[in-house]
């Protein structure tokens, strides 16, 4: 709060008529407010983005760019914080309306009040200050959950580095009863490894800071390593996991191919039938990997690769599944875990320019869809 008491706050000025530009900067200097002024909407969006002000006080009517469209315009750029819009009409109650359907905050009518206008001001400078002060916890927080997990991986993987040698007996004999209960340690720190994992790559993903190595990869060869790797898993539960062949037979030993992170491609199908193992008890898990447009008929324009998932266990609930690719959402089943997973998994097929779809039906399985632009 202190830093934004003795900050002096910026404001800019947007009217087409330059007495009133006068007239509002005279009133709102004497509170000690430092002003910028603009003539148009055009120059106002340029100012905007060389020196973004903590509010924006701006006529409606103005010739070339309207004040409407100058609202528009600041809320549609996604580089700028939150700034609060001040509009200044001389219409009625319709022209308010259409002003804040266009992400304006507030406005006042000419003629205004000397202190009608100030208080509206001083209104959404508060606004501005705490949703600032707000986001700027939020980053902080984030900040240190990042190091944070940073930080606790470094123990996690010398303590299993550890474990392992005790169970080779590298120290001393070991019983039957104490390599069990040593194995019992190890899978729970690895589980707690891979969720420090997830949760790093998952800030990694949102801050910016994970950079993509674009390599053709052949889907079918991915999918067969996870596969492979995680037929343990499957066979502990009396699992069977199928990679269905093309439809076309003619065509079973040919690549399928897309530009893709190889590794970032093998965490999300390994989370994938990671999940479909976790979640069936009995049935099978089949993996199809196809050429096909997806069912949303405004993305047929592309070649599209679609790798699906699917199980025959629990299933999702329709609730669920409306918000089961968002940060920190379980499902309700027992066995779910951070919710992060498949948040990841969401991430880094987007980061592909591709996208993920879920059907499911309560006790029937579910199929998970991932759609990847083929490579040319």
């Amino acid at each position: 709060m202190s830093a934004h008491r003795n900050r002096i706050n910026h404001v800019l000025v947007v009217d087409d008529i330059y007495d009133n530009l006068i007239l509002i900067e005279s009133i709102l200097e004497d509170e000690g407010y430092r002003i910028n002024l603009a003539t148009d909407g055009f120059s106002a969006l340029a100012t905007i983005e060389q020196d973004p002000p903590d509010l924006v006080l701006l006529d409606v009517m103005m010739p070339e760019m309207h004040g409407y469209e100058v609202t528009r315009r600041i809320r549609q750029n996604e580089k700028l914080s939150y700034i609060p819009i001040l509009l200044v009409t001389a219409h009625d109650q319709t022209s308010a309306v259409e002003g804040l359907d266009a992400g304006a905050d507030d406005f006042i009518r000419k003629p205004f009040d000397t202190d009608e206008l100030l208080a509206r001001v001083r209104s959404l400078l508060r606004l501005k200050h705490s949703i600032d002060e707000r986001e700027e916890m939020l980053r902080q927080r984030e900040d240190f959950v990042s190091r944070l997990t940073h930080d606790l991986r470094i123990p996690l993987v010398a303590a299993d580095r550890m474990l392992h040698l005790f169970l080779q007996e590298a120290y001393c004999p070991l019983s039957d009863d104490m390599k069990e209960a040593v194995g019992v340690v190890i899978r729970n720190n690895q589980n707690l490894l891979q969720m420090v994992n997830t949760l790093l790559e998952v800030y990694r993903h949102e801050a910016g800071q994970k950079k993509l190595t674009l390599v053709p990869c052949d889907v079918k060869e991915i999918c067969q390593e996870i596969v492979q790797e995680l037929n343990p898993l499957a066979w502990e539960k009396e699992l069977a996991i199928v990679l269905l062949s093309p439809a076309n037979p003619e065509s079973k030993d040919e690549p399928i191919q897309i530009l893709a992170d190889r590794l970032e491609l093998r965490r999300v199908f390994s989370n994938l039938l990671g999940n479909a193992i976790k979640f069936t008890d009995q049935g099978s898990i089949n993996v199809s990997i196809v050429k096909a447009p997806p069912k949303d008929k405004t993305l047929s324009s592309k070649d599209w690769v679609a790798i699906s998932v699917r199980d025959t266990g629990s299933g999702i609930p329709p609730e669920d599944q409306a918000v089961i690719f968002e940060r920190f959402r379980q499902g309700r089943n027992r066995r779910a875990d951070s919710g992060l997973g498949l948040y990841l998994t969401r991430r880094i097929v987007e980061a592909h320019q591709g996208f993920i779809t879920v059907e499911s039906k309560v006790g029937q399985g579910s199929v998970f869809t991932v759609y990847l632009p083929a490579n040319p």
